[in-house]
């Protein structure tokens, strides 16, 4: 269901911090435990609808459900498909990591969240999904995953089908906006990233060619993917660089918008908005989400005018970087979030008054 909207529309990436309340739902069980319990599952759905609020309250036009019900914004695939266990990993600490082939075990899963959140906002909404690459890149681990799948591409491939079949179903939700996540392609943008690979430009082409799999022939929803550096949180950004790198790459993708991000320094110059098709939407990322510093609505209206010299008025949705917290141990105080989100509905109701 694709809905209008004003210009310059505010959204969130997807995931906003995880209060303590919510840490401590997950700590008593997960979703899929929490199903058996309507204790558990009543306060998850008190939590997001306070979750819900809260954006509508700050100014946001195309609300998400901050992904409260998930740990991650990856590990959701694993409460989809079984074939999954947790590992000890060096970088991630304990991850689920693919182990055995896959199976849809409880189809609908994002779809239901999806469906909660339409009937629980007032407005807009956005539902998320991460894409094949970047499931690839975190929960295939050699030396664990080849029993199941012998190369990463073929995890990968599997993927394509059971994510296509809960896009649909999310769409037939009545969303509005269905994002697919996509940072690994991202951090490509870093020539040191790129160094780590023996062919990187085959690497960006899978990455596309599988989105693109999934999203072909779909309508009747926006159909976005966010390209960022991954979010460290006050750790920062884990690559750096202009999209140059990835745009032969990014102008490929099948979709109906590209959510970027431009807040930050080490995303190049925004003058590469002029280089995306013409006909695809741009979700400026005009917020920072990995700092404490809050930027002021003058700010934020700076950064889109510099924009608006290289893309037209209709096409920019005005977002933040990145989620605020793509995994519940992100400490990133809530509070610090409504108020960054609050100077971007002040931001766009600004701009509207400019334009108007």
């Amino acid at each position: 269901m694709v809905t209008e909207s004003p210009l310059f529309p505010t959204t969130v990436i997807g995931s906003m911090p995880r209060p303590p309340f919510v840490k401590d739902l997950f700590a008593a069980g997960s979703r899929t435990v929490g199903a058996a319990c309507p204790e558990w599952q009543q306060r998850m759905d008190d939590a997001v609808r306070y979750c819900v609020r809260l954006q509508e309250q700050a100014g946001i036009d195309i609300v998400s459900d901050g992904e409260w019900r998930r740990e991650t914004y990856v590990d959701v695939i694993a409460e989809l498909l079984s074939g999954f266990e947790w590992v000890e990993r060096e970088e991630f600490g304990y991850h689920q990591v693919v182990t055995r082939p896959v199976e849809v075990w409880n189809p609908g899963i994002v779809a239901r969240e999806a469906q909660f959140l339409k009937a629980t906002a007032q407005g807009q909404v956005k539902a998320c999904l991460p894409s094949p690459y970047l499931i690839g890149q975190r929960m295939w681990v050699p030396g664990v995953s080849e029993q199941a799948y012998p190369r990463r591409e073929q995890f990968c491939e599997a993927l394509i089908e059971p994510l296509r079949a809960e896009l649909l179903a999310i769409r037939d939700m009545g969303v509005d906006v269905i994002q697919l996540d996509e940072p690994h392609l991202c951090v490509l943008v870093d020539p040191q990233v790129r160094a780590r690979f023996a062919d990187p430009e085959a690497e960006m082409s899978r990455a596309v060619e599988w989105i693109n799999a999934i999203v072909e022939g779909i309508s009747g929803v926006r159909l976005a993917v966010h390209l960022c550096r991954r979010n460290w949180g006050r750790r920062g950004w884990g690559a750096a660089g202009g999209y140059e790198a990835i745009l032969p790459h990014i102008q490929q993708l099948q979709v109906d918008q590209l959510m970027l991000e431009f807040s930050i320094p080490v995303a190049g110059d925004v003058a590469i908005l002029s280089e995306l098709p013409t006909s695809c939407l741009i979700g400026l990322g005009c917020v920072d989400v990995r700092f404490p510093e809050i930027e002021s609505s003058e700010q934020i209206v700076q950064r889109v005018h510099g924009a608006l010299e290289h893309v037209a008025v209709e096409r920019l949705t005005l977002n933040p970087d990145c989620g605020f917290a793509p995994g519940k141990d992100h400490e990133v105080p809530l509070d610090e979030a409504y108020e960054k989100l609050k100077c971007l509905g002040q931001a766009a109701t600004q701009l509207r008054s400019e334009v108007s």
